[in-house]
């Protein structure tokens, strides 16, 4: 590994870069997601305590009781299993998984069930993949965004200390010597996947906030953000990115709004989702930006990056232009792998990451800015301009050494 890291550290000085939890709803394999529903079952109003934090206990049992039967005998009726269950106060739900029968269509059923006036909504269970591709600090040099974003002069500026950003992705290798510290809440939505470290969730953790001046390795757009390191994704065995499913990442979701996440980074896409929906929902009222990498196969980017708020990102450099997206570095990325090394790593996740990396340092300098997903400014096609992003927040350049070419206000939409 030694002489890797020496021989990427040469390549880089040349500027050579042609390497191209809530324990009661037990997560759900890959292979049974298909047959999956989640019901919803409305809430009294008087149990929905959107600015409390829950722990999972009603304080009503008979009402928890209750929704329970009706849970069993809807299940009963539609010929479904019950699974699990989930209470969900902050939209005003519990939510249970349950599984089809074979040969069943689990839209048909969630239709079906919808119409019941106890539940709020039914949806088939969706899977989600990280947006990947295959294959003093040393590598400094290396990093696409110490040139295109000129990083040691947005750290004059700013470094995201105090910011609370979100990782909703597979496990980080908190003890990474790039990441060592970095993170201060980590919690895992997959008890029933215990495991090693995962390289997606490392990659994209450290592209945010890995260590500066400590004399390995690359440096975080953010390096004194404070990361939540939520597990809710899942690394395949000899396959690139992750997977993860509506219920984990719901839980994930919810555990960031509940935390006061600043910034949530999900770099993953998949199909359009209720239950995410309306989670993203509150997290953007309550001021959060949130992140998403695009899938440019698919319409709109796909789900996240397609909702309403969330800043929808790509990889810089290609045919993107033009789709909406805002265009970050995000080939031939160096950065932490999980178990101690470094990786170069390609695709919008990481694209996603540098600009959660940014909104982190915009935050620092506004903590509640006015427009959370409209605070980038690009240039034309949506290529972000990093400096005067910061500088639009921070006010003259100073140490940013910001350029001073006409660049338009850019955003999510």
């Amino acid at each position: 590994m030694i002489r890797w890291l020496q021989a990427l550290a040469v390549a880089a000085a040349l500027s050579v870069a042609a390497l191209s939890a809530v324990p009661a709803c037990a997560a759900l394999p890959p292979a049974g997601a298909a047959d999956q529903l989640l019901v919803m079952l409305r809430l009294p109003p008087a149990h929905f305590r959107p600015d409390a934090s829950y722990g999972g206990d009603y304080g009503d049992a008979a009402g928890l009781a209750a929704r329970r039967r009706a849970a069993a005998e809807l299940a009963r009726r539609h010929g479904l299993k019950l699974l699990s269950e989930w209470p969900m106060p902050i939209l005003g739900v519990d939510c249970y998984v349950m599984e089809t029968p074979k040969g069943a269509s689990p839209e048909a059923v969630a239709a079906e069930l919808s119409r019941d006036p106890r539940v709020a909504w039914s949806e088939p269970m969706h899977l989600y993949r990280g947006q990947a591709s295959p294959p003093n600090d040393p590598l400094f040099q290396a990093q696409p965004a110490a040139k295109v974003w000129r990083l040691a002069d947005l750290h004059q500026v700013a470094t995201g200390r105090g910011v609370k950003v979100a990782v909703v992705d597979s496990r980080i290798d908190a003890r990474h010597p790039d990441l060592v510290g970095q993170v201060q809440v980590a919690r895992d939505f997959l008890p029933d996947r215990p495991g090693e470290p995962e390289a997606h969730g490392t990659e994209v953790a450290a592209v945010i906030a890995a260590l500066a001046d400590n004399r390995v390795g690359i440096v975080g757009v953010a390096p004194h953000a404070r990361l939540m390191a939520l597990r809710a994704c899942w690394q395949e065995p000899a396959q690139p990115g992750t997977l993860c499913d509506t219920l984990s990442l719901a839980r994930a979701l919810s555990f960031a709004i509940e935390n006061g996440a600043q910034v949530i980074n999900l770099s993953l896409s998949g199909p359009d989702d209720t239950l995410l929906s309306r989670l993203l929902d509150v997290a953007i009222a309550r001021g959060a930006t949130v992140v998403g990498a695009a899938d440019p196969s698919l319409g709109r980017g796909g789900f996240p990056a397609s909702h309403a708020g969330v800043v929808p990102v790509a990889v810089d450099g290609g045919d993107q232009a033009g789709r909406g997206f805002l265009l970050a570095p995000g080939r031939d990325v160096p950065t932490a792998d999980a178990h101690g090394g470094w990786t170069l790593v390609s695709g919008s996740s990481f694209a996603a990451a540098h600009v959660t990396g940014l909104a982190a340092l915009v935050r620092e300098r506004e903590p509640r800015p006015a427009e959370p997903a409209h605070m980038f400014v690009t240039r034309g096609g949506g290529e972000i301009d990093a400096c005067s992003t910061l500088q639009r927040v921070s006010g003259p350049c100073g140490g940013c050494g910001c350029p001073q070419g006409p660049a338009a206000r850019g955003g999510a939409r």
